[in-house]
């Protein structure tokens, strides 16, 4: 089994969390963006990772690579085994993707002045999602699952794309400090990763 990963793309480091969490050992080939190996292209038609390879298996789309790779190899689960959670679990990961990836891809991604505003909206949700996260252990679960995973990566990134969390999103700030103290979170880090400044307080 083969990830095709990038050392700094957080759907990659989500990816990496999960097999870190079920502590399996894949080859995990670091590619340059700007340079896709022909392996990625070939297997991907949208020439873009994570893609995984897995003997005749092509998957990308990091959430189908995160179900996937929970279903494959169930210890420890990471998805709840009632269809009701389950389903609850897919929309709290789309949820992610659509209000929150999608900002910081705009931060990233987009000219100042939309990063400017995505990072207001971003900022503004995560404070008003702030009391949900202090809910339980994990995020809406007292047990890690891939909503975590999706979650994580999104977290770590915060300082670095200059979203700074202020006191009243003090439940966001201990969830990330938990999600972030998980061995599972420290060992899917890349050296780039580590680089990163990621001061919660």
């Amino acid at each position: 089994m083969t990830l095709f990963s990038a050392n700094t793309c957080p759907y990659c480091h989500r990816v990496r969390m999960v097999l870190a969490e079920k502590k399996m050992t894949v080859d995990i080939v670091d590619v340059d963006l700007s340079a896709l190996p022909e392996e990625v292209i070939d297997a991907n038609p949208y020439a873009a990772v994570p893609t995984l390879v897995d003997r005749e298996l092509r998957l990308y789309e990091s959430r189908i690579i995160m179900e996937y790779l929970d279903e494959r190899f169930p210890h420890p689960p990471l998805m709840p085994i009632d269809p009701v959670a389950r389903a609850n679990t897919r929309v709290y990961m789309y949820r992610v993707d659509r209000d929150w990836s999608a900002l910081m891809d705009r931060i990233i991604k987009g000219s100042e002045a939309e990063a400017k505003v995505a990072r207001k909206q971003l900022r503004e949700s995560l404070v008003t999602t702030s009391p949900v996260f202090g809910a339980h252990r994990f995020f809406m679960s007292d047990e890690l699952s891939l909503v975590d995973c999706c979650i994580g990566p999104l977290l770590w990134r915060l300082p670095v794309v200059g979203v700074e969390l202020p006191a009243a999103a003090s439940a966001a700030k201990e969830y990330a400090r938990r999600l972030f103290d998980c061995p599972s979170f420290q060992e899917s880090l890349t050296e780039a990763e580590r680089d990163m400044v990621s001061d919660m307080c």
